[in-house]
């Protein structure tokens, strides 16, 4: 199913961040949004994720497939967010980080399979019972991407994902990150301040106009 922005703008205390942004994010395709600090990227994620902060307002209609999610609760969209940070919990280990965002459907059985086969292909056999404390940053990184993916979400917003990692880590986890989004067919958004991580040449500049896509 796609992403679709329509006429979508953000205001704060009344004043308009951008103007309207419209755009269609198909089944694995990577939208990339650059722009100067300040300028709205990250805002317009929190808007599709539906966390705007308190004093933000939203203007336009957001879809995905044939939900309109303007008044669907954040929990609701199945919308996954990938940051800068890993925000894993320190008190589980790998296996119980990754079977959090499990599908509540499942059996033990089931989850220990899910988990097993996603460390697996990140290339993490065998960390299930790793304590977070002693992974490497680029690990870390890994578990991350694959709780956000384990939780089925049906589009993914990425946050700058990469900009704490060193440039030959940062390069194979943008490779892997892009591999299993279109592996897995979902829309997904990119905010970044570096033209490297943008995927193809589906960039899209938030500073001022409109914008189509």
């Amino acid at each position: 199913m796609s992403l679709v922005l329509d006429a979508v703008e953000i205001y704060r205390n009344g004043s308009k961040l951008f103007d309207p942004v419209s755009l269609h994010v198909a089944p694995g395709r990577i939208i990339t949004l650059m722009g100067p600090s300040g300028c709205g990227k990250s805002t317009l994620l929190t808007a599709v994720c539906g966390n705007l902060d308190p004093g933000f307002s939203l203007a336009g209609t957001i879809t995905l497939g044939d939900r309109v999610l303007n008044d669907v609760a954040m929990e609701q969209r199945r919308i996954g967010i990938l940051f800068q940070d890993d925000l894993l919990f320190p008190h589980l280990n790998v296996f119980e980080n990754m079977a959090f965002g499990l599908p509540p459907r499942l059996n033990p059985e089931q989850r220990r399979q899910r988990v097993a086969s996603a460390l697996s292909m990140a290339g993490l056999e065998g960390f299930g019972k790793r304590d977070i404390a002693t992974l490497s940053g680029g690990q870390k990184a890994r578990v991350s991407l694959l709780r956000t993916l384990l939780a089925e979400p049906q589009a993914i917003l990425l946050d700058e994902p990469f900009s704490k990692l060193d440039r030959q880590l940062k390069e194979s986890m943008r490779a892997f990150v892009f591999q299993q989004i279109k592996r897995l067919a979902v829309p997904a958004l990119l905010v970044t301040h570096d033209i490297d991580d943008a995927a193809d040449d589906n960039i899209l500049e938030l500073s001022s106009g409109s914008y189509h896509a």
